[in-house]
Formats: C-alpha cells, structure tokens, sequence
C-alpha cells in the first residue's frame, strides 16, 4: 500500500515539475515614447517590426512631446524618443537623457488647418471669424507651438486670445477631435492628422514661412544605447520598410545611408 503511494506521489510531482522542460525564447522589449501626431505611422511600423523580429517585443507610448519629454527626464522607461519637435530631443540631450550621437531627422511634416466649414480660408487672418479654434497647448505641444508661431507672425495670435477663441488642446489628435466632431470651428493640426479626419476637411495649408520646419527627430536614450534590441529597431527606423510606412502614412521620410547611429549629431 504504501509502495502505490509513493508511485501515486511521484506522478503528481512529475505533472508540477517535470524533469525536461522546453525552454522557451527569449524576449527582449523596446519602449517608444512616441509624439502623438505619429501614433498610427508608429502603430505600423511595430507590427510590421515585430512580425520581422520575434525575439522582439516593441511597446510603444504617446503622447504630446513635452509632456513624454518630461517623463522621460523623471525616469520613465524608455529606449527611444521621437519627437515632433527638435527642441524636446535638445531638452533630453541637455538631461543627458539621450544620446547625441544618435539623434537624427527621420520625417517631416506640414501644418494646416482643419474644420467642416466650406468657406476656403485665404489667410491666417480669416480666423478671426471663426467661432473657436482648436490647437495643442504650445506649453508642450509641438503642433501648438508652429500654431502659435504662425499666427505670431500673421499677426493674429493675440487677437484671437484676447477675443478667447482658443481652445487648447493636449495633443494634436484631440485638436483633431474637436474639429472632427464640430466642437470647434477649426483646428491647427498636422497634414497627417488631417488625412485621418472623419468629416474635418483641409480649409488652408499654412504657408512654411510662417513657422520653423516640421522636423520629426529620433534618439537613443541611455538605456536604449545600452540595448541590442533598441539598436536594432533605430536601424530599422532607416530601412526601407520603414520609409515607405512613414510615407503611406503622409510624413517625408528620411533615410540614413549606413543604417546606423551616425557619428555625429544632426541638426
């Protein structure tokens, strides 16, 4: 009796700890924290990375540029920053949170404004009947902030506070929310947000002139330089594949001969 117990015991052990386990793979994760107005661009190209790489898990976080900035600076995990505006990447770099010698232009982009009415706009001026316009909080929103320049230098941007018609936004797809549901009667959003609307449609593409260039920079950050798997996601990031994403999805690629970090820091 006790000879059957002891083979009973023996063979539920067998079922808990058994002696030949199949090792399983390996994972390694890449964190991203990505500017919002890239969000279905960067949805993209991890899926398409992660079919191409299964021993890597890429986990990406968006949000407005300043507000992942900062987040990054308090110690938020992250291997890679992409930004929507060149001086959020400085801001890390000056932490000592990025790596200079990895921080590259990958993409541009161009701003407009959005909303439901059919009355073209001719020029900034013409915003001054609208009922309200939407536009990123320039404190911390890049697309806020080429806004703001722009309508600076049309001389519009204080008329407009003073007569409150501007609603700030979090980020620039909620701008895109506003004018997309009527809420506003406009929006300052980017030309690949704009392409994403529902019933929004482009009133006016914002002359250049007006604002600094729409310029999508990327970067290591410590940890990430310290990671295999987030070296190879910044190359990828170079790859063809990635470029013709980044194009199906509005923005103006740009690629990096070497597929790699480059020697030094571009501006």
């Amino acid at each position: 009796m006790k000879y059957k117990s002891l083979i009973i015991l023996l063979s539920l052990l067998s079922l808990f700890f058994p002696e030949h386990q199949p090792a399983q793979a390996a994972t390694a994760t890449v964190r991203l924290s990505v500017a919002a107005s890239m969000t279905d661009a960067f949805k993209a190209l991890a899926a398409a990375f992660d079919t191409n790489h299964p021993g890597i898990t890429v986990l990406p976080n968006f949000g407005s540029s300043g507000a992942l900035a900062k987040q990054i600076a308090l110690g938020a995990p992250a291997d890679l920053f992409i930004s929507a505006n060149p001086k959020w990447m400085d801001y890390l770099v000056r932490e000592k949170e990025i790596a200079p010698a990895t921080v590259r232009i990958f993409a541009y982009n161009t701003l407009v404004v959005v909303g439901w009415q059919t009355t073209p706009i001719t020029s900034l001026a013409d915003l001054t009947k609208f009922d309200r316009i939407a536009i990123g909080s320039p404190g911390s929103v890049p697309a806020g902030q080429y806004a703001e320049q722009a309508m600076r230098a049309a001389g519009v941007y204080e008329k407009l506070l003073k007569l409150d018609k501007l609603v700030m936004a979090k980020d620039v797809r909620q701008a895109l929310i506003y004018a997309d549901r009527g809420e506003v009667t406009g929006a300052f959003v980017y030309r690949t947000d704009a392409l994403l609307a529902k019933k929004a449609v482009i009133l006016y593409r914002v002359p250049e002139h007006l604002h600094d260039r729409i310029a999508y920079p990327l970067g290591l950050t410590k940890a990430g330089e310290a990671k295999d798997a987030a070296k190879v996601f910044y190359a990828y990031m170079a790859s063809p594949a990635a470029i013709e994403i980044l194009e199906k999805y509005g923005f103006k690629a740009v690629g990096m001969p070497n597929h790699g970090p480059p020697k030094k820091q571009l501006r």
